[in-house]
């Protein structure tokens, strides 16, 4: 059973340009000035965005000097990812078994 909790980090995600960061912070750790060299997105709504991410606890952030840098909790996705393939299990047993409710 989804908990809230997912479905709001599945909203969260489900925003294409919050997908694309997350899908390049997967590949490496980058600041704000690389997230906007990457998506063409502006900075403000940037870090609108990541500000989003983060409070979701998709991201954390690693100051370093005046840049800050973001980076990819794996830990979430799998999680994410872990109830998405108990979904699918439990849908491939339910068709295999033939399973349906009747109609009244």
């Amino acid at each position: 059973m989804m908990t809230s909790v997912d479905t709001d980090l599945i909203r969260v995600l489900a925003d294409p340009l919050r997908l694309e960061i997350v899908t390049l912070l997967a590949q490496e750790t980058l600041c704000t000035t690389h997230l906007v060299e990457e998506t063409g997105a502006r900075q403000t709504n940037l870090s609108n965005h990541l500000k989003v991410l983060r409070e979701a606890g998709v991201v954390e952030t690693e100051p370093c000097g005046r840049f800050t840098y973001y980076r990819l909790r794996p830990d979430v996705m799998e999680s994410l990812a872990g109830r998405f393939t108990d979904l699918a299990r439990t849908a491939r047993a339910t068709a295999d078994a033939n399973l349906k409710r009747s109609c009244p």
